[in-house]
């Protein structure tokens, strides 16, 4: 029996095994690195050991650390998670070796595995369709477009598509080095690259005495940067004949490497029907509670119960109704998904009915790594929870599921929840037409628009400006009972100013409160309730230092005030380059005195274990580079200068 588990994570996955490992009885362990020291995962556990350092490679990397860390915490056993080391064979060798149980496949089928160029092969030879693997460097014309992959790892990182020879050199590079500061190794291969394919998983689960279940198949061929976005189960595109098919093809996989415990075969399907094999991973998956609302099963118990030589009914519980996740994540999408990194300062997710675990038939479920408070950083990926619906119908779990985004208070940084609303309410979406090209047909700028409109915004930011007003009079020291803007004479009407993204919005009202298009019912330091054509509308405002979030069934507002008076010497030379995210200085493409053109690469950053290109704004000189390779940035930094040709 098991006793006591270390989690070889952080943040939600940290969080979502210690809810099982707690209703079982089994006490938790957990490690975090300097920059998760108040991580929740951290406050949740029974012991947590500190990993010195804070990158990936410094601390959730280090197999030698988390095992030295089990054992001093007097963990037997360890639970991987996923990413990091969680299909990572040496590691697994590493926990068995100490005398430890390892909550997780055999390191052998971890390895066959781990090698997405072995693997297919394998795959091959057991009778599972596979997409043929491709030398890089003996790529041609006649097979672009070709999908550069790394071979160890997963998640999106360290894969670029390619579609012209010329740029595969770089991609490959490029690919091959995210890889190897994600997952410790940089090999990369390439396969035909299918522009519109459905990606189609099934869930296995393995015992020691040989059963293996296929449990369900999941979709999620909404993705960005071949990062999955959006996950349901079942597949809206597979009926009865094709899902007999695909289990079988899973299971045969599964059986043919001796596997145990969970895990995911994945393909890419055609809508015709036809699927091929692209890779297996040997750990949890992100989205595998789809598969437990679906089924009422908890995969981690499971998992545990493996590991302890438990047997297997002969047969899977049927699935039933329908289950949508969505990964909320700090980031951009209308900046080329830039990732965001900061103070979250409130996280509210309305009418949740479970957290980390299993409801009745129908729920809204909350996985999330962070609270009120936290702090995202540049070391890790920037998802901060997951969001998930089940309902009996596909449509019910889509609708309650924006609703609950479209509500949900989240300050302090920028998110992809427009994006998931929009997408969530798409005709496309609902009919389930969700191939993996999706985000690019119908277009990020429309897909990432706020769900708020030029209305909602003029609205939320009068309902700041009268919240900063009702703020001002409850902490003025004299004269505190006096309306605010209290004039003695008729004077003109009070205007703040507000920026909405690059929209300013200027807001004028008169001394009491009043405006002349709109009643004010309420105003307090919070809550502002506005009647606007007989309609009444609550607005609901967080202030913090430089920002102010306005929450309403319009859609959520973020303002940035605007001073009366600017520093001129805040202003930038022309040409400015500046970097968009905190971040590492990996590599430099040019130097002072260099011809650019428009595009053209000039450096990449690191941050949250990906690559971000900067590059040339317009055809010019670079005149000024004052950063270096390896050097720390924060948003704002000067990165280079290039000036306009005519002015150089």
């Amino acid at each position: 029996m098991i006793d006591n588990v270390l989690v070889a994570n952080r943040g939600e996955i940290a969080r979502r095994v210690f809810r099982t490992c707690s209703a079982l009885g089994i006490a938790r362990t957990a490690v975090f690195s300097d920059a998760d020291a108040a991580s929740p995962h951290v406050a949740e556990a029974d012991a947590a050991v500190r990993l010195p350092g804070n990158t990936p490679s410094e601390t959730y990397l280090r197999a030698d650390l988390l095992v030295e860390a089990a054992r001093s915490a007097g963990a037997d056993a360890v639970h991987p998670g996923y990413g990091f080391l969680s299909e990572n064979a040496g590691f697994a060798r590493a926990v068995i070796d100490a005398g430890l149980t390892w909550i997780g496949p055999p390191p052998s089928a971890i390895e066959t595995m781990g090698s997405k160029v072995e693997s297919k092969r394998l795959m091959d030879a057991a009778g599972v369709p596979v997409l043929s693997e491709l030398d890089p460097s003996a790529v041609t014309e006649d097979d672009l477009p070709v999908l550069v992959k790394a071979s160890a790892g997963g998640g999106g990182r360290g894969m670029r598509v390619v579609r012209s020879l010329r740029e595969l050199a770089e991609a490959v590079a490029s690919a091959s080095a995210e890889a190897a500061s994600a997952f410790g190794d940089p090999t990369v291969f390439c396969e035909r690259y299918l522009e519109t394919g459905r990606h189609i998983e099934v869930q296995v689960l393995a015992d020691t005495h040989g059963t293996v279940w296929a449990l369900g198949e999941r979709e999620c061929s909404i993705q960005r940067r071949h990062q999955k976005v959006v996950e349901e189960a079942p597949s809206p595109l597979v009926d009865d004949a094709m899902r007999a098919e695909l289990f079988d093809a899973a299971r045969k996989a599964a059986k043919a490497i001796d596997y145990v415990g969970a895990g995911t075969v994945e393909f890419l399907a055609t809508d015709d029907g036809r699927f091929y094999f692209l890779e297996m991973n040997t750990r949890l998956q992100v989205e595998h509670p789809v598969t437990e609302c679906v089924t009422g099963l908890d995969l981690v118990a499971l998992q545990i119960r493996i590991a302890e030589g438990e047997r297997l009914p002969a047969e899977p519980p049927a699935s039933r109704g329908h289950a949508i996740e969505v990964r909320l994540y700090a980031e951009d999408p209308a900046a080329g998904w830039q990732p965001q990194s900061g103070t979250l300062h409130r996280f509210e997710i309305p009418d949740v009915d479970t957290e980390f675990t299993l409801g009745g038939e129908a729920g809204l479920r909350l996985d999330a790594g962070v609270v009120d408070g936290s702090v995202v950083g540049v070391h890790y990926d920037p998802m901060l929870a997951k969001v998930i619906a089940w309902a009996p119908t596909r449509a019910e779990a889509a609708r309650r599921l924006a609703r609950a985004l479209s509500g949900a208070r989240i300050h302090g940084l920028r998110t992809n929840r427009d994006l998931l609303v929009n997408v969530l309410r798409h005709e496309e979406f609902l009919a389930g037409k969700t191939d993996t090209a999706f985000l690019d047909r119908h277009g990020l700028d429309v897909l990432s628009r706020p769900v708020a409109d030029a209305a909602g915004v003029r609205w939320s930011a009068t309902a700041a400006a009268l919240a900063e007003a009702a703020a001002n009079r409850a902490s003025a020291r004299t004269l505190g009972r006096l309306p605010a803007g209290w004039r003695n004479v008729v004077s003109a009407p009070l205007r703040k100013r507000y920026l909405a993204g690059d929209t300013e919005v200027e807001v004028a009202y008169r001394p009491g409160l009043r405006l002349d298009d709109a009643e004010v019912v309420e105003a307090t330091t919070d809550r502002v309730v506005l009647d606007v054509d007989g309609v009444r509308r609550v607005f609901r405002v967080g202030r913090y230092p430089g920002l102010v979030c306005v929450d309403s069934a319009l859609g959520a507002v973020d303002l940035v005030p605007v001073p009366r008076f600017t520093d001129p010497d805040a202003a930038l030379a022309a040409g400015s380059l500046v970097a968009p995210m905190p971040g590492t200085v990996l590599r430099i493409a040019a130097a002072v005195g260099d011809t650019v053109a428009a595009g053209d690469p000039l450096m990449w950053l690191e941050a949250m274990k990906m690559e971000h290109r900067i590059t040339a704004p317009a055809d010019g000189e670079v005149t000024d580079l004052p950063v270096s390779v390896g050097q720390q940035v924060e948003p704002g930094t000067v990165l280079a200068v290039v000036t306009p040709k005519e002015q150089a």
